[in-house]
């Protein structure tokens, strides 16, 4: 059986399954990667006005005179125009040295005998501290976007942006992978500050490991952050297979030092995430999560998150994730009342938890979307499409009635509920027929609840659509008992 029942009926019990709360956080890429490398070469010319004069002169004196040729011919007499210009040539003189033909380059500016053209053609693909890295010209665009945990200050221009994705995409193609963005608090792990530790879990403090053997612990006592990290089970496996599919990325509203230090728990040998963590500072929205700061298509991306509203852009690419509450303080943030993992010294199954199921469902969609028997191009394709496609046949050839899972009045089929199970295949109605293979109720003595039972029909609690959702898998019916009452409908 998989997950935990109990915590499927409180999540569902409490309203939590479309939680409206954020993280409560207390690049060997062929993208982001090259391109911080790039730039750090770049800005080493970039630095001051003052360099770029001191440069010229240097500049000038290894040509033999050949700056005031051109500038006698063109009569170009501005000192700063021709520090400029110099400029440009070591950029374009570096952009042939460094080879800029991979996937997130910044192409040269064409060679002109017309500086001054040349000067006004200039896009300004990216900017550090608002200067264009190409043309070193000062740039207000407010379209740009900022891409902080690449490249401290650096923007990049929209149009520059979608070049970059665009052949990004078609190199990742070639890979056969595609993106993967990755929660981190109740996804991949569960984090507690020291005073938060409840009685029953002051046993940990003589369990952790070693901070010197990352690559084999999985609890962790941080001082310098005065917290726990737990990490969630199988995870280190779920990466290691899930890099085999997928570009990835960590994408938290925590803070970036409690980004970064996750990322090294996680990832000590930085195989799988280098520098593509995203932090709260690197969002775009206040309170959301948006893919406008990830280097990849949408089109390409899926993410695992335990919080659909923070991504209320980008639910299509969302998989939904059951929450990791390994500590008390982790439960009793979102209302649940019952004991933790750790006071009951349990955790999560390593071979049918959360991670090893939604890997399992990774893969699929992985095989579907690199289908070589589909004969279209492969540029064109959208996983958001596979991922609709298969959440459909989750609970396909089920027809639904509910009873007393809402209160008398309400809208049902405005009811989220009602929702998730049309979104899983399922088919929901408001009146019994024969048809009818479930009804799903909280009180076995309502007229439906009944009925279910007279006619051997599945009697189910809400809590079973609740599983199906996280899981991707039609759970057991048996396992989702309604109880009993007295309550009549």
């Amino acid at each position: 059986m998989h997950g935990n029942i109990e915590n499927y009926k409180s999540r569902w019990s409490e309203g939590l399954t479309m939680s409206v709360d954020g993280d409560s956080s207390p690049l060997s890429s062929s993208g982001s990667d090259d391109f911080a490398a790039l730039l750090n070469e770049e800005l080493a010319g970039i630095s001051s006005d003052e360099s770029l004069e001191e440069e010229a002169d240097e500049t000038d004196q290894d040509h033999d005179g050949e700056e005031e040729e051109v500038n006698e011919e063109l009569n170009v007499e501005d000192a700063d125009f021709a520090a400029k210009r110099s400029k440009r040539q070591r950029l374009d003189t570096l952009d042939d040295d460094e080879g800029l033909h991979c996937s997130t380059s910044l192409e040269p500016v064409p060679q002109s005998s017309d500086v001054s053209v040349q000067l006004e053609i200039c896009a300004h693909p990216s900017l550090i501290k608002g200067m264009c890295v190409k043309c070193g010209r000062m740039v207000d665009d407010v379209s740009a976007v900022a891409l902080g945990y690449i490249h401290k200050d650096l923007k990049v221009g929209s149009e520059e942006l979608a070049r970059l994705r665009n052949k990004d995409l078609k190199s990742l193609f070639c890979k056969k992978k595609l993106y993967l963005v990755l929660d981190l608090d109740h996804t991949l792990l569960n984090s507690t500050h020291f005073q938060h530790i409840s009685p029953d879990e002051e046993y940990l403090k003589s369990q952790t490991d070693s901070l010197q053997d990352l690559p084999n612990g999985n609890l962790f006592q941080l001082d310098s952050m005065r917290m726990f990290t737990k990490l969630r089970p199988f995870v280190r496996t779920f990466l290691k297979e899930a890099s085999n599919m997928f570009e990835m990325y960590v994408y938290t509203m925590g803070e970036r030092p409690y980004a970064m230090e996750m990322a090294r728990l996680l990832d000590p040998g930085k195989i799988y995430f280098d520098s593509r963590v995203i932090s709260q500072a690197d969002c775009t929205q206040k309170h959301q999560k948006g893919l406008d700061v990830v280097l990849g298509a949408e089109s390409a991306v899926i993410i695992l998150d335990d919080t659909e509203y923070v991504w209320r852009q980008h639910k299509e690419n969302l998989i939904l994730m059951d929450r990791y509450h390994y500590f008390s303080s982790s439960g009793r943030s979102f209302n649940l009342n019952n004991r933790s993992l750790s006071e009951l010294k349990r955790d999560e199954s390593e071979p049918d938890g959360a991670l090893a199921t939604i890997l399992e469902v990774l893969k699929r969609i992985h095989q579907l979307f690199f289908d070589l028997e589909q004969d279209d191009d492969l540029m064109r394709r959208d996983v958001r499409q596979v991922l609709k496609t298969v959440r459909s046949e989750v609970l396909k050839g089920c027809k639904l009635v509910f009873s007393r899972v809402w209160k008398i009045g309400e809208q049902v089929e405005n009811q989220r509920l009602w929702e998730v199970a049309e979104e899983l295949g399922a088919i929901c109605c408001k009146e019994l027929d024969a048809s009818v293979t479930h009804v799903v109720s909280t009180d076995m003595g309502t007229e439906k609840s009944r009925w279910a039972v007279n006619y051997k029909k599945f009697l189910v609690h809400p809590s079973w659509i609740e599983a199906a959702n996280f899981l991707w898998q039609r759970q057991p019916e048996d396992s989702f008992a309604v109880n009993d009452s007295k309550k009549e409908h």
